[in-house]
C-alpha cells in the first residue's frame, strides 16, 4: 500500500479510503490511485484485512447429495445470494449427515475463519446433528423442518404436494397414485403428507405407495407396475426424474399420457418443459431459498436473531403442462 501511495503521489491514509470506496476523495486524486495499483498489480491481503476487521467475508456450506439436482440447485443458489451480499463461500460436501459428520464440517469451516454456516439439511438425520451442533458461529439450516431448533428456510412441501393432488382430482380422477422419494428424506414425509391429506380430504381412496430413490430408473421400475394396472388413472411423484422414468414406463405399455394417465411432477427441472408430453410440475424457488437463507444468516451475524429460531417457508408454484388432463369415462 505504501507503493502505491509513492507512485500516486498520495498518502498511505488516501489509498485506504479509495479501497474502501470512502467518499470525500476527489476524482482525479481517485483515478491516479487506480492506475498505481493497476500498474503494481497491488491486491490487499485478505488475511491481513481479516485480522484488522475481525471479518472474514467469507461464510461455510455444508452440503449433502449435491449430484442431485435439488441439492446442488441449493447450493447454487446459496453462492449467488452471498455473491451479492458480498461473501465467498466455502463448501464441505458429506457423504453421511450423521451428527459426528456434520460436526466435523462446522468445525473445519470455523478454522477457515468462515463468520458463519448454512447447513443443507434435507435428511431427517441432518435434524437431529443439526441441532446438536456446538459452535460459536451462526448457522442456519435449508430443509430442516418446522421442528428445527436453529434459523431454517425451507420449500412448503406438503402444500406443493396438496396442490399437486387437487389438480388431479379436480380433473375428475377418482384417486391419484403416488411414487415417493427414499426413507429418511424430509421430502419424501412432507410430500407424502400432502398426498394423503388432499385425498383424504377428498374422500378420496388411499393407494399403495410405491417407494423410489430419486432417479429416473426407480421411476421407470415403478411404473412397469402401475402400468399392469388398467385402472391407474393418475400419478404424482416425489420429484421430476422420477416423472420422467414413469413416462417411458408408460409409453413402452401402451398407456398414452394424459388420455389415459395423467402425471405430475415437484421440482420443475430445466429438462421438464421438454418431457414427452411436456411435464405438469411443482416448481421449487430455489433462488428464493439461497436468497432466504442468506438474509437469515446475515441477520444472524448482526445480531438480529431472537428468542426462538426464525423459521421461514418458501411457497412452490404449480406449473401446468401437457403430461395432465381430465379423466376418461370409463
Amino acid at each position: 500500500m505504501a507503493d502505491v501511495a509513492r507512485v500516486a503521489g498520495v498518502s498511505h491514509q488516501t489509498v485506504s479510503r479509495v479501497l474502501n470506496g470512502a467518499p470525500h476523495v476527489r476524482p482525479d486524486t481517485r483515478d491516479r490511485v487506480l492506475a498505481a495499483i493497476r500498474e503494481l498489480d497491488y491486491r490487499p491481503n485478505s488475511a491481513a484485512r481479516a485480522l484488522v476487521t475481525r471479518r472474514s467475508q467469507t461464510l461455510g456450506v455444508v452440503s449433502f447429495g449435491s449430484a442431485l439436482y435439488g441439492p446442488a440447485s441449493m447450493l447454487d443458489s446459496i453462492e449467488q445470494a452471498a455473491r451479492s451480499a458480498g461473501y465467498f463461500v466455502s463448501v464441505a460436501s458429506l457423504r453421511s449427515l450423521d451428527s459426528r459428520s456434520v460436526q466435523e464440517a462446522v468445525d473445519r469451516l470455523r478454522d477457515q475463519g468462515v463468520e458463519g454456516v448454512v447447513v443443507l439439511a434435507p435428511q431427517i438425520s441432518a435434524v437431529s446433528a443439526v441441532a446438536k451442533l456446538t459452535t460459536t458461529v451462526p448457522v442456519v439450516a435449508i430443509g430442516s423442518g418446522s421442528r428445527s431448533r436453529v434459523p431454517m428456510v425451507a420449500v412448503d412441501n406438503e402444500a406443493g404436494a396438496l396442490a399437486a393432488t387437487r389438480h388431479l382430482l379436480d380433473l375428475g380422477h377418482a384417486t391419484v397414485h403416488h411414487i415417493a422419494g427414499p426413507a429418511g428424506w424430509l421430502e419424501t414425509t412432507t410430500r407424502q403428507d400432502g398426498w394423503r391429506k388432499a385425498l383424504e380430504a377428498a374422500g378420496a381412496r388411499v393407494p399403495a405407495v410405491l417407494t423410489g430413490d430419486w432417479s429416473s430408473r426407480s421411476g421407470y421400475e415403478a411404473g412397469l407396475r402401475i402400468a399392469e394396472d388398467p385402472q391407474v388413472s393418475a400419478v404424482f411423484c416425489a420429484n421430476d426424474h422420477m416423472a420422467l422414468g414413469l413416462l417411458r414406463a408408460l409409453h413402452e405399455s401402451g398407456r398414452a399420457i394424459p388420455e389415459d394417465v395423467s402425471v405430475v411432477g415437484f421440482d420443475d427441472i430445466p429438462e421438464a418443459a421438454y418431457f414427452t408430453p411436456p411435464l405438469t410440475t411443482v416448481r421449487q424457488g430455489f433462488g428464493e431459498l439461497g436468497r432466504r437463507a442468506l438474509e437469515l444468516l446475515v441477520a444472524e451475524l448482526g445480531g438480529g436473531g431472537g428468542a426462538s429460531p426464525s423459521h421461514a417457508l418458501v411457497s412452490p408454484e404449480m406449473v401446468l403442462r401437457r403430461s395432465t388432463g381430465p379423466a376418461a369415462q370409463r
